[in-house]
Order: C-alpha cells, then sequence, then structure tokens
C-alpha cells in the first residue's frame, strides 16, 4: 500500500500496488522455495527480487505521475537478516520477515534512485503519535473504503516523515 499526504496530513493519493510478477510467487523465502532444492530456490528469490525492483520504480513512477512533488517515502523499519539467501532459506525467523524486507528495500532503492529521501519508522513509535485515532476516522470518512491497519500505518509514517 502505498499512502501520499501533505505536510499538513492531507491525503494526496493511495493505491495499492503489486511488486511481483503474476507467475511469481510472493513469498518466495517463506513458502515456494522451502519445498525446492536450495540452489533452485535461491534462483526463485532472486527472479522475485528482479521482479519486485522492476515493480517499485514503476509504482514510483505512478505515484509521481499522480503526485509530481514527492520529497520522501516513509517505510517499516526492516528487520536484520543473514547475508545471503541460502542462510535466509535455512533460518525460520528470516523465513517469515525476508520477503517483506526485500519488498521495502526495492521501494527504498526506486526511491533513493529518484533522489527522495528515505524515512524508516518504527512501528511502535508511529502509532503513538497523538491524535491519529481522531485522524485516522476523519480520513476514513472522507475516503471511504478500503481502510484498514495497513492504510492507517502507512498514513501515520508519511505524517511523520513530512514533519
Amino acid at each position: 500500500m502505498l499512502v501520499t499526504v501533505a505536510r499538513d496530513g492531507t491525503l494526496l493519493d493511495r493505491r495499492r500496488v503489486e511488486l511481483v510478477d503474476e507467475d511469481l510467487p510472493k513469498l518466495p523465502h517463506h513458502s515456494e522455495g522451502q519445498g525446492l532444492p536450495l540452489d533452485e530456490a535461491v534462483e526463485l528469490v532472486e527472479r522475485v527480487r528482479v521482479s519486485a525492483e522492476r515493480h517499485a520504480v514503476l509504482a514510483l513512477d505512478a505515484v509521481t505521475a499522480a503526485v509530481p512533488r514527492i520529497l520522501g517515502v516513509a517505510l517499516r523499519q526492516r528487520q536484520p537478516l543473514p547475508a545471503t539467501i541460502a542462510e535466509r532459506l535455512k533460518d525460520y525467523r528470516a523465513q517469515n520477515v525476508a520477503d517483506w524486507v526485500m519488498y521495502r528495500t526495492a521501494l527504498a532503492s526506486a526511491a533513493e534512485a529518484r533522489g527522495w529521501a528515505v524515512h524508516w519508522y518504527d512501528a511502535q513509535r508511529v502509532l503513538g503519535v497523538e491524535n491519529l485515532d481522531a485522524r485516522f476516522l476523519q480520513m476514513r470518512k472522507a475516503v471511504g473504503p478500503p481502510w484498514n491497519q495497513d492504510h492507517k500505518l502507512a498514513m501515520a509514517a508519511a505524517i511523520v516523515a513530512g514533519t
């Protein structure tokens, strides 16, 4: 989910983006890669990573077309992972977060390539910002569904990054 807000918190754009080609799995570390021989699983993760990087560029192109002046992005902090794909595929904790780290990294790289600032946020701190519940309720009424926890968190991070 990409949410774009002005410095004052006004919603400018929101969109759901897919960062993986339709013929590729979304969770190669966690699911599909687990049933393959290690070399095939590593190759699968690499194909998904390349797809994610390409789709991240396309997604930010689309946002830029809708909202021409973007200063930065806010992304949820990445958890530390083992250095190699093979190690991530073997480590249970890493299997559970590596795909999301890969997607956030792709978006961060695409943003940095545009010269945008990348703000990494801690979800617990973002949710602790005062008066977000009222802002979320107001925004939900204004834009209508869908409006779920991911939307709220992305909006909160964008507000914090813009301050």
